[in-house]
């Protein structure tokens, strides 16, 4: 989907991306993997939607979805993304935003994940023509009961038309929270083929 990707960032920023996620988590955060994921269309407009990351690894941040959906089709026409994660559950609150580069995930990641996940939400991702009008709510458990009794007895293969997405990052700012709006903000950008950090006023 894009020839040009950026260099992985620096390890200790995902370490201190995992290092918060991992405190939102120990502070009770109720969905700590909660993340606003923004995707433009070609025309210019603009979506968000809230969705949960599935993983970091040392190329970036992972989430998997229906690739027919509004968002699937926008991330594979406009390769783009930006993610923010606010913990509200942290001292003055946190965030974390992420704008970067899209790809797909391997056929094998996308099969490993699909079968990690309790077989109703894997029924579930057969059944949902994600985006699409619902004219009925019965249609949507018909759809559900026929997949049912189609993979009667047997493991549920993922779906061609689910996968993941691998957000490349070409920008990470952390975010924290302070008195008088007076907020500490710091930014990692990938320039001209090298990360380079900035403070910025708040």
């Amino acid at each position: 989907m894009n020839n040009e990707l950026p260099t992985p960032p620096p390890p200790s920023l995902l370490a201190d991306f995992r290092a918060l996620l991992q405190a939102a988590t120990d502070a009770g955060d109720p969905e700590p993997t909660a993340m606003t994921l923004a995707s433009s269309a070609l025309d210019g407009r603009i979506s968000a939607r809230t969705v949960l990351l599935k993983g970091v690894d040392e190329r970036g941040f992972v989430f998997y979805t229906n690739y027919t959906s509004n968002k699937g089709q926008q991330l594979l026409a406009n390769p783009h993304a930006a993610l923010l994660f606010l913990w509200k559950t942290l001292q003055n609150q946190v965030q974390v935003k992420i704008e970067g580069v899209i790809e797909a995930v391997s056929d094998s990641d996308a099969d490993h994940y699909f079968q990690s996940r309790g077989r109703d939400s894997q029924i579930g991702a057969w059944a949902s023509l994600q985006s699409q009008t619902l004219e009925s709510r019965d249609i949507l458990t018909d759809r559900i009961a026929a997949f049912t009794r189609q993979f009667a007895d047997l493991p549920v293969p993922r779906p061609p038309h689910w996968s993941g997405f691998r957000v490349l990052p070409t920008m990470l700012e952390f975010w924290f929270g302070a008195a008088h709006r007076l907020h500490e903000r710091t930014r990692h950008e990938y320039l001209d083929g090298v990360w380079r950090n900035r403070k910025l006023f708040p």
